[in-house]
């Protein structure tokens, strides 16, 4: 006779809980959704409503070498813009300062706002250079990423402004890939954006060249400034960012719905 209590078979993983097929090329699309949606969540629920990014070399430290002024003046820019932002928190936060969450420039910018009292953003990536993030990060606003267009994504969606401080190839792609969608209008705002280091900027790239050869108009020279200390480039982002407050032209970001246990979500 057939047993009354036949074994069962074994219970496999749903698929949000299985590891193995998260971490597979089938998933892919979802492990980049997760890396927008992630950190979404996040910036909802920290209220955040803008950025001010700062780029700058992860190798430049504070107190080592020709460029460690660098350090000091990027931690004295964010802590001033952390102060002065913060009149205008009223249920949101603006203009949050926000880095690639590594050493050098990052972690000056990071430190200048948690030294003004303010919240501060981390977009961390693992590199050889950057394989950490830096300890004056906001906790609940550093993320990590695997995919560098998801970062590039949230560097640029939320922006109202960038500082570029000296840097190699990595400072150098973000200030093009910005300086590309400024000039093709394929960004709905305008932004401010700062080269910090006037003579090291004007060595690296020959902008005027360009111009020469044709390869861009002359007004693109206008899609940026260049400072040299952190009152000026500070009076140079403040006119572009009272504009925002002035004449406010995006929505908060779009709702998360809340999840009570993050191993079971609500809903289907």
């Amino acid at each position: 006779m057939p047993s009354a209590n036949p074994p069962r078979g074994e219970r496999h993983p749903v698929a949000y809980m299985n590891q193995s097929f998260l971490n597979s090329v089938d998933a892919r699309a979802l492990r980049i959704l997760a890396e927008f949606l992630e950190p979404l969540s996040h910036f909802r629920r920290e209220k955040i409503r803008d950025t001010v990014v700062f780029f700058g070399s992860a190798r430049i430290e504070e107190g080592k070498g020709p460029l460690s002024r660098y350090y000091d003046e990027a931690r004295t820019l964010a802590r001033m813009l952390t102060q002065w932002s913060d009149q205008f928190v009223n249920g949101i936060r603006r203009f949050v300062i926000c880095s690639g969450g590594g050493p050098g420039i990052m972690e000056a910018a990071n430190r200048g706002a948690a030294d003004a009292g303010g919240k501060t953003i981390g977009l961390n990536i693992g590199l050889p250079f950057e394989q950490y993030p830096n300890p004056y990060i906001t906790p609940e606003l550093s993320f990590e990423f695997h995919y560098f267009f998801m970062r590039k994504f949230w560097f640029a969606y939320l922006a109202k402004a960038l500082v570029i401080f000296p840097g190699g190839f990595g400072t150098l792609d973000e200030l093009m890939e910005v300086l590309t969608l400024t000039q093709t209008q394929k960004l709905a705002k305008k932004m401010g954006i700062v080269l910090y280091g006037t003579d090291y900027w004007k060595e690296i790239v020959n902008f005027d060249a360009l111009v020469k050869y044709g390869m861009i108009s002359p007004e693109d020279l206008n899609l940026f400034e260049f400072a040299d200390d952190p009152a000026t480039a500070f009076e140079l982002l403040k006119p572009g960012l009272v504009s925002y407050i002035e004449h406010p032209e995006t929505p908060e970001l779009p709702a998360i719905s809340k999840s009570v246990n993050p191993q079971k979500p609500t809903g289907a």
